[in-house]
């Protein structure tokens, strides 16, 4: 059936100890004590910032490497999902159309620029309608779900967890945060890094579209926001 089309997306799993868990793995790099000293001897915020600042800032990202963050999402589609797992560096778990079998109407989302428009929302939600429909004569006529699915579309809602390391984190969010991103995967990256700035503000500065980290864009076609970069 047709919800509010907005993704549920929560955070679920990271350390608690993350900030000092990348300070250790870069100071390592630089000192000869030893890892379990450096991580227990320090606590001054502003100086672990400073140095992982100054880390990434050079492009040391195997530090950030260490932390694994894991979010549980749900309603989001299909179309939504297919974008989602090709990004790397990333495990997922999704919920199976072969072993998950619909009964009566599925979930789906409806695209903006179709709901907006009342006549165009209804023929959407019609055609919903008649391929559920579809769905349920080949399952009750013995076509598994497995088959049976194949029918089903790409607005059918999905749910989905995902665990991956805090630098595809802000590889994620430099690329999808973009305006040209599509706007369903746009917003789920943006909760998925609301999420975890409520408990990390520090990354606030990581967090965003890849131009406003480099100050200009690197994308063929640009929207604007920065200026082009000329090569």
């Amino acid at each position: 059936m047709e919800n509010n089309n907005k993704p549920v997306v929560h955070l679920i799993s990271k350390p608690d100890n993350m900030l000092k868990t990348i300070y250790t793995a870069a100071r390592t790099c630089y000192s000869a004590d030893t890892p379990f000293n450096i991580y227990e001897s320090t606590d001054d915020e502003e100086k672990m910032l400073k140095l992982i600042e100054r880390v990434i800032g050079s492009g040391h990202y195997s530090v950030i490497e260490h932390i694994q963050v894991t979010f549980a999402i749900s309603n989001v589609s299909r179309a939504c999902t297919h974008q989602f797992v090709r990004h790397r560096h990333m495990s997922f778990s999704q919920k199976s159309q072969r072993y998950v079998k619909e009964k009566g109407q599925f979930d789906y989302i409806i695209p903006p620029t179709i709901a907006r428009d009342e006549t165009l929302k209804a023929k959407f939600i019609e055609f919903m309608g008649e391929i559920s429909q579809k769905y349920l004569e080949f399952t009750e006529a013995g076509i598994p779900a497995e088959d049976a699915r194949a029918v089903l579309p790409n607005a059918a809602a999905s749910s989905i967890v995902a665990s991956l390391n805090l630098r595809e984190m802000i590889h994620l969010a430099n690329l999808r945060l973009c305006t040209r991103a599509q706007y369903e995967i746009r917003t789920m990256i943006k909760m998925m890094c609301e999420e975890l700035l409520k408990e990390e503000p520090w990354l606030t500065p990581y967090l965003v579209p890849k131009c406003e980290r480099l100050g200009y864009c690197d994308e063929d076609k640009s929207c604007g926001r920065k200026p082009k970069l000329s090569v």
